[in-house]
């Protein structure tokens, strides 16, 4: 039999413990959504608040005022809520050749940038997943190794090698192949090394990753059947490997297309590109309305290729 400072224990006791069994029944059914809110919420409040705020300011005017452009929302005379948005700025994007200038030649090097660090990655990856396992570790710490260091001292550094007076002219003076510098430095030359250089890591790891997966039987099998190296590679291999190649090229194009720090310390201000544009329209210009309806029009210019293009993989998913 149970004193009554017992029952009054068990009382207490049980509301804490159904409780805490509710909790429990209730992370067991929704743990899906629970695990899934934490990536959403951060999407929603560092992505999708601050696109649509830049979204806002893209269709306001220019003002002389703390924060300098109008606001959308307005209050006139007897509560009554006055909206203005204006998208002069979008076209004032087609109708200055600077801007499509600049997207273009943004566009050119970025894409001009993708091929290269393919190029370049593409065997590389390849030799590293070929090699044996010990070798293989070796080989992809080395492709990490530059990520331990600042990205500014690397592009400093190659400053240093392609100056006039730099290591790598000094090299080729002290060698006899050259007379007198070459211009290296501050031209578009030295814009695609610190781009290619910079990401082509970007290209090796996917590359890698896909490589790693893939049934090198089958290269053998066809090796069985007569084909040539150059046939098995282009039959075989390069199919099986465009999932890599997509992913390793939207990594390095995407942030080229938008690159600042390299052409403005490479380039020396020389190589116009979308991201100096941006600067100076945020900070030389302060013109905020048309820096974000530059960068607005940059995402899009981004965002929409790639939709496209899951769309269209998702169809061929569908019918296959």
């Amino acid at each position: 039999m149970s004193t009554p400072g017992e029952t009054l224990a068990t009382a207490d006791a049980d509301p804490k413990s159904s409780l805490l069994q509710r909790l429990t029944r209730l992370a067991q059914d929704h743990w899906r959504t629970l695990v899934l809110f934490v990536p959403f919420a951060w999407l929603l409040i560092f992505f999708l608040a601050p696109f649509f705020i830049v979204l806002k300011i893209s269709m306001a005017e220019t003002t002389v005022a703390s924060p300098p452009f109008t606001p959308m929302i307005q209050w006139v005379d007897e509560g009554i809520m006055h909206i203005r948005v204006v998208v002069d700025n979008f076209a004032y994007l087609w109708e200055d050749d600077l801007y499509v200038d600049t997207y273009l030649n943004s566009l050119k090097i970025s894409v001009t940038s993708t091929i290269l660090c393919l190029l370049l990655g593409y065997p590389i990856a390849y030799a590293i997943a070929r090699s044996s396992h010990t070798t293989k570790h070796i080989l992809l710490m080395l492709i990490i190794l530059p990520f331990w260091t600042s990205f500014l001292l690397r592009v400093y550094a190659w400053m240093g090698l392609l100056a006039d007076q730099g290591t790598i002219n000094d090299l080729l003076i002290a060698l006899g192949l050259i007379d007198e510098p070459i211009r290296m430095l501050y031209n578009t030359f030295a814009v695609y090394v610190g781009i290619v250089y910079t990401y082509v890591p970007f290209m090796i790891l996917p590359l890698y990753a896909n490589m790693e997966k893939l049934d090198w039987e089958l290269l053998e099998a066809a090796a069985d059947l007569g084909a040539k190296p150059t046939t098995t590679f282009f039959t075989v291999t390069l199919p099986m490997t465009v999932p890599g190649i997509v992913a390793g090229s939207l990594l390095v194009f995407i942030p080229a297309t938008g690159e600042y720090v390299i052409p403005d310390l490479l380039g020396g201000g020389n190589v116009l590109m979308i991201g100096r544009v941006l600067y100076n329209e945020f900070n030389a210009n302060v013109d905020w309305p048309v820096a974000s309806a530059v960068a607005i029009a940059l995402l899009l210019l981004l965002v929409l290729p790639m939709m496209l293009y899951q769309h269209i993989q998702a169809k061929e998913a569908q019918g296959s």
